[in-house]
C-alpha cells in the first residue's frame, strides 16, 4: 500500500514486509503527570511526512493502554530485536531526563549509521547532546518536527524487505558488499531466515561512508536441507590490487613489488603487513582505475592502464569475510625498479591512517619467507602464472 504507516507496540507481532522501520525511544511521561506526550506527536509527524510508495513500520517501545492486539514476544524480548534491525533509532530527552540515562544510551547507540537524538534548546541535555553530537557524528534536532525530518533523511525511500531480510538495517542492506553476499546465497538457493547486526565501522565526513559489518545470520541451506545459525559474516569494499613485477632469469628470480605498512591485525614475525599495493574507495567503482591510483598513493609510481593486465576478481577469505580482491599485474622497467628499490625519505600513504613503504623481494622470497599471507602469495603466483609470458616455457 502506497505510504503506508504501521505503527506496532511492544509485545506485538511485526508485520512480514516493510520498507523502512524507525523505533521511537526515549523517556515517556509517567502516568498522571503533566509531561508532554512527546510520542504521539512524532508518531503523527512521521505519518504525514512519510511521502514515499511502501511501507513504514513504527516500533513503540513503551507498551502503554493503546497497545492492543495480539501478542507476538515478551515486551524485553521484543525492545531488544527492535533495536537490532530498526533502520533508524529515534531518541527525544524531555525536559526532566535524568542526565545519566541519556549518557548511558547514547554510548550504547552510538551508531550514526542508524541513531538520531533530539532535545530542546533550553534543556540541561542540550550542551551535552551537542558534544556527544561532533565526537560521536550522530544526528541531533531541537524540535520533534526536526526529530520527524532527521530520521526520515536517513531512510530516503527505504527498500523492501520480507521475512528474514527485515533484520538487516538499512545501511547495511543498500551496501554493495552485502548485496554481493546476498545475492550469491539467493543464486545458491539459499534463504536468510533471520540476521543480527554485531557491530558496523564508518568512516569519512561525519562517518558516512560504512567501511565494515557483521552480521550474525541464520540461513537455510538447500543443497544440505539445513538452518545454519552458528557464523557471522563480516565484509567491507571490494579491494583493487597491483601486482607489480620485474621478470627474472627464473620465476623464483622474478622481483615482486610489495609496500610495508602496519597494520592492526598483523601477526607476522614483524608485526607489519606486507602486501600487494592496493585499496578500495566508497566512491570508485572503476577497479583498474582504483588499483593504479592505490599503486600510486602507495609507491609512488605511475603505471598507465594500456601496460595493466586484468585477472578477475576473487573472494580472500571466504570463511570469515565476503568481500572480493580485483586483481590487476603490470611488468616495470628497469629504471621504475631501481627508483623503487632506493629507500624513500618519507612514507607514501594518506597521512597518519596510512604510512606504507615500498620494498622490493622475490618470488622465491616470498615463498620461502612467512611476511606475505596466503591470500597475498596466491594473487602473485595468479600474476605470474595467469596469462603473463612468465607462464609459457
Amino acid at each position: 500500500m502506497a505510504g503506508e504507516v504501521i505503527t506496532v507496540y511492544a509485545g506485538q507481532r511485526l508485520p512480514e514486509t516493510w520498507d523502512a522501520s524507525i523505533v521511537i525511544a526515549g523517556p515517556a511521561p509517567e502516568r498522571g503527570s503533566s509531561g508532554t506526550p512527546w510520542q504521539a506527536e512524532v508518531i503523527g509527524l512521521l505519518k504525514e511526512r512519510w511521502v514515499h510508495d511502501g511501507r513504514l513500520v513504527l516500533f513503540v517501545t513503551e507498551s502503554g493502554s493503546c497497545a492492543g492486539g495480539a501478542a507476538g514476544e515478551e515486551p524485553a524480548n521484543w525492545r531488544s530485536r527492535a533495536f537490532d534491525i530498526a533502520d533508524v533509532l529515534l531518541f527525544w530527552w524531555p525536559d526532566d531526563t535524568d542526565p545519566r540515562l541519556m549518557s548511558a544510551t547514547l554510548a550504547a547507540w552510538n551508531d550514526s549509521r542508524r541513531v538520531v537524538h533530539g532535545t530542546a534548546p533550553g534543556t540541561p541535555l542540550n550542551g551535552q547532546l551537542t558534544e556527544c553530537a561532533g565526537t560521536w557524528a550522530i544526528s541531533t534536532a531541537a524540535t520533534l518536527a526536526g526529530l520527524a525530518d532527521a530520521a526520515l533523511g536517513e531512510i530516503g525511500n527505504g527498500a523492501r524487505r520480507a521475512a528474514g531480510e527485515r533484520d538487516v538495517p538499512l545501511p547495511v542492506w543498500r551496501s554493495d558488499s552485502f548485496q554481493r553476499w546476498y545475492s550469491a546465497q539467493s543464486a545458491a538457493g539459499n534463504t536468510l531466515l533471520g540476521a543480527r547486526q554485531v557491530w558496523t565501522f564508518s568512516a569519512g565526513p561525519r562517518q558516512a561512508s560504512l567501511i565494515y559489518w557483521a552480521l550474525h545470520v541464520r540461513v537455510y541451506v538447500q543443497a544440505e536441507d539445513r538452518v545454519k545459525s552458528n557464523e557471522v559474516v563480516i565484509s567491507r569494499p571490494d579491494i583493487s590490487v597491483m601486482a607489480l613485477y620485474r621478470r627474472g632469469a627464473t620465476l623464483d628470480d622474478t622481483a615482486i613489488v610489495l609496500v610495508r605498512e602496519f597494520r592492526s591485525p598483523a601477526s607476522t614475525p614483524d608485526g607489519l603487513v606486507h602486501e600487494l599495493p592496493g585499496g578500495s574507495s566508497a566512491v570508485n567503482t572503476d577497479a583498474l582505475g582504483q588499483a593504479i591510483a592505490e599503486t600510486e598513493e602507495e609507491t609512488g609510481l605511475t603505471i598507465a592502464a594500456r601496460r595493466v593486465q586484468a585477472h578477475g576478481s576473487r573472494q580472500l577469505a571466504a570463511t570469515m569475510s565476503a568481500h572480493h580482491a580485483h586483481l590487476f599485474s603490470a611488468e616495470i622497467t628497469s629504471d621504475e625498479l631501481a627508483r623503487l628499490r632506493a629507500a624513500p625519505a618519507a612514507p607514501h600513504g594518506v597521512g597518519d591512517t596510512e604510512r606504507t613503504w615500498p620494498e622490493v623481494t622475490t618470488f622465491g622470497e616470498l615463498r620461502a619467507g612467512r611476511l606475505v599471507d596466503w591470500a597475498t602469495l596466491g594473487m602473485v603466483a595468479e600474476a605470474l602464472l595467469g596469462g603473463n609470458s612468465l607462464a609459457r616455457p
